[in-house]
């Protein structure tokens, strides 16, 4: 929490799906492979290990984590577990921006892909995620602090409209346009 009593990060939630080509000392990896995605040294979350897919695993599996608003990047770590102890196969980075940007709401799901890189930088796979962005509950539905079992809203609660305010006009239709505006 800061001083005046908001809290300090936002709730992002990553869904790990699966992965593509995984290899290992240039061979196919055979099973064992999980995720750890990870927001700083003190805050991650990590997959079950996937014994059947071989080098294209799946997992299916969301992770919470609290990331602070300075945070960037979330790192997203392939690993495999082997006789001699558990080995990174590839990472990757997801960029925040990636899952709030400028014309995304928050709450939205975006399905994303990045390029896993092995430890001297060379490509490794493709890991497969969703994220988005989690609201507070009391900023989706404001009833929801006054009502205990925090279920439901007022019926006279309007979702607010996303989008560019348009001027009023006696004449004329005022609302909200959506859209991206495009150059020539």
């Amino acid at each position: 929490m800061d001083k005046q009593g908001h809290k300090a990060s936002r709730t992002v939630e990553v869904t790990v799906l699966s992965a593509e080509n995984l290899r290992l000392d240039r061979k196919s990896v055979k099973k064992g492979t999980y995720v750890i995605a990870r927001a700083s040294p003190l805050n991650s979350g990590s997959t079950k290990a996937d014994f059947e897919g071989g080098s294209n695993p799946s997992w299916n599996e969301k992770l919470t984590l609290d990331i602070p608003f300075q945070t960037r990047f979330i790192s997203l770590e392939v690993k495999c577990k082997t006789s001699s102890g558990d080995r990174v196969i590839g990472t990757a980075s997801l960029p925040i921006s990636d899952i709030l940007g400028d014309y995304t709401p928050e709450n939205h799901l975006h399905f994303l892909s990045y390029r896993l890189r092995d430890s001297s930088g060379g490509r490794n796979g493709v890991i497969n995620v969703s994220a988005r962005v989690k609201m507070p509950v009391d900023s989706v539905c404001p009833s929801a602090t006054k009502n205990p079992s925090g279920y439901g809203c007022s019926s006279s609660w309007q979702q607010p409209a996303l989008g560019v305010p348009v001027g009023h006009q006696q004449n004329y239709y005022s609302g909200v346009v959506t859209g991206v505006p495009v150059w020539s």
